[in-house]
């Protein structure tokens, strides 16, 4: 049997919080009916799917990468570095990668193919996309816990009109991503947070 692992992220876009790399090997003896883009489904959907993804895998890796070093490296490094250890830490070393997206990160365990939309047309990437969506969701209801007033558990760090007021309100917290243009903007007028 060749060991293909989707891979996909979720979380670019965000002004705090981490962006979330999975990487998924499915088990074709144990399908899973439902899989797509996780941005297609609904969150009661992914929800159901996450925990049918995580039995049925025969391999499956989640990994965050965090706002410091998404300010250090950039966001387009920091995702392609948590898709490298994303499937360096897999169970199962896969002999391919099916990645989302247009880039392929340098020194991965196995070949790899990027592919545009490949959340939506390669059921791998699909689950990986689901596993990073709502491993990063639920990373922001526990953030959500700790800074209640920006709102987190609604927006999910995304740049909302709700969350820009509570940033200009309340200052960043360290979650925020100082390098993002909003955050770095507000920094320059109030200084550190």
């Amino acid at each position: 049997m060749i060991h293909i692992a989707g891979v996909d992220e979720a979380g670019r876009g965000p002004l705090a919080g981490p962006v979330t790399v999975a990487a998924v090997i499915l088990d074709p003896t144990h399908p899973i009916a439902g899989l797509n883009d996780s941005k297609q489904l609904s969150e009661r959907k992914r929800e159901a799917l996450y925990p049918l993804i995580l039995e049925r895998a025969l391999a499956w890796r989640i990994e965050f990468v965090e706002a410091d070093e998404i300010d250090r490296l950039n966001i387009l490094q920091a995702t392609l570095t948590g898709m490298q250890r994303a499937l360096e830490g897999l169970a199962i070393t896969p002999q391919h990668a099916l990645i989302d997206g247009n880039r392929i990160p340098n020194h991965l365990p196995c070949p790899a193919t990027a592919i545009i939309g490949g959340d939506a047309s390669e059921p791998a990437i699909s689950a990986a996309s689901i596993l990073a969506k709502v491993s990063r969701d639920r990373r922001m209801l526990e953030l959500h816990a700790h800074y209640p007033h920006y709102g987190f558990d609604r927006h999910k760090g995304y740049p909302s009109a709700a969350h820009r007021a509570a940033l200009l309100t309340h200052g960043p917290c360290p979650e925020h991503r100082r390098s993002y243009a909003p955050v770095r903007a507000l920094l320059q007028t109030r200084g550190p947070g």
